[in-house]
């Protein structure tokens, strides 16, 4: 067939900082799929909008484009309405674990389509396959099945959503243009719109364990992406949270499943309880489910059933021991003193090296990798006391973990003001 546009030309209007046209997007992301447009072509494509950004209709126009490029989910047939969160991603982010059985215990589906962990932050799919059995990848007429029975799922997203965006993401990975908030914007909102959820939370984290290093390209991001959801009409809103210090108190697959169960037990660390509830709220609020609060929910332990018929539904056994690391190595407290500090990205970066995350696509991560906080920012520690804990199946990992954190926490006379977890809320 002959092409519509020329690459080359279309390169050049955004290198010399013009507006592309509904046209031209539609034809480049089309052409880009189909292989008609090289990625040498598209690389610089990503680079002239790194560098000269892209306004809003074309953004929406480009998320659209990429929504076209395949499939789109459709759950109006389910018995409830439904609602999903996305995160940029963190250090020690297990909340999308106990939050959409949390969810689905107040009435409201929840289709959380997942990815896997690269670089210092864990994906939700490695984590829930620490548990003996369980399977990420289901057929569409099974998620259905299992959104109408249990009411939640965690699952792969199909081959079949918006594989424009699958193309770009690894080109983006390797090309320096990550960081182009029209790419980011439109390759999370993409997939989540074929997803076809009525409602979205999105949860954008900041600070030293985020992808957002700073407070303004975070809340850029986040009105960016619900100008978008808003544009294609998905009820959505954004939490700006904080991910300079972890959450919770591990970082890693296994550990972070446990955890997770703690939670929905009543019990864990107060900043995944706080954070849950806070995008429970949300959640329930955008599906319209505003007569429950859950909170009580949480308490009463019908979330915890939730999880488990949820993990059951998958193959997997709930109750089943959890994988445990052969080696452990604690880090030791040098005075005594309050913890003033504990970096996000320190962290995340040692439970990377102990195994718990991966370097390139496809490679296996340690189900038992990963780091325990015996400390938060806060407390109390005495000298000689372990302030965290290494875990791995691989000794010779410890020394580039303990290299990690080198630095990354520090211990004064007088706490540090308290920080909440939520910064701010976007809609």
């Amino acid at each position: 067939m002959s092409e519509q546009f020329d690459a080359v030309e279309v390169i050049a209007a955004k290198r010399d900082r013009h507006d592309l046209s509904d046209a031209q997007i539609d034809w480049v992301v089309d052409a880009y799929t189909r292989g008609v447009v090289a990625d040498e072509q598209m690389s610089a494509l990503a680079m002239a909008i790194l560098l000269n950004g892209m306004n809003r209709r074309e953004i929406s126009r480009w998320t659209n484009a990429m929504i076209a490029s395949g499939e789109r989910m459709d759950f109006s047939s389910l018995s409830r309405p439904t609602a999903d969160k996305h995160s940029t991603g963190g250090v020690g982010d297990k909340i999308t674990l106990p939050l959409a059985p949390l969810v689905a215990a107040c009435g409201v589906a929840v289709p959380q389509l997942s990815g896997r962990g690269l670089g210092h932050t864990g994906g939700t799919l490695d984590k829930l396959e620490a548990i003996p059995g369980w399977r990420a990848s289901l057929s569409n007429a099974e998620m259905m099945a299992q959104l109408e029975e249990v009411g939640a799922v965690i699952c792969a997203a199909g081959a079949g959503l918006a594989p424009a965006d699958k193309k770009l993401y690894a080109l983006r990975d390797v090309t320096g243009t990550v960081e182009a908030i029209p790419l980011i914007a439109s390759s999370i909102m993409s997939k989540k719109i074929a997803e076809g959820t009525g409602a979205l939370v999105l949860d954008v984290k900041v600070g030293s364990g985020a992808f957002m290093k700073n407070e303004n390209q975070a809340r850029e991001l986040a009105e960016t992406m619900v100008g978008l959801g808003t544009d294609a009409g998905v009820k959505t809103v954004a939490l700006l949270t904080d991910m300079s210090t972890p959450l919770g108190r591990t970082a890693g697959n296994a550990c972070e499943i446990a955890e997770s169960v703690e939670v929905l037990a009543g019990g864990g660390p107060a900043d995944v309880v706080e954070l849950t509830v806070a995008l429970a709220r949300e959640m329930l609020q955008a599906a319209g489910r505003v007569d429950v609060d859950p909170a009580d929910v949480l308490a009463s332990g019908r979330a915890m059933d939730t999880w488990k018929a949820m993990i059951r539904a998958q193959d997997g056994d709930p109750d089943a021991p959890l994988p445990v690391a052969r080696e452990t190595h604690d880090v030791l407290a040098a005075t005594d003193g309050v913890l003033t500090r504990l970096d996000a990205m320190a962290v995340g970066v040692a439970a990377w090296r102990l195994g718990a995350g991966r370097s390139r696509p496809g490679e296996v991560v340690q189900a038992a990798a990963g780091v325990v906080m015996h400390a938060k920012p806060g407390d109390t520690v005495r000298a000689g006391d372990p302030l965290l804990t290494l875990h791995t199946d691989t000794p010779d990992r410890f020394e580039r973990a303990v290299e990690a954190l080198a630095g990354g926490y520090d211990i004064g006379a007088e706490p540090a003001p308290a920080r909440s977890v939520v910064i701010d809320r976007i809609t």
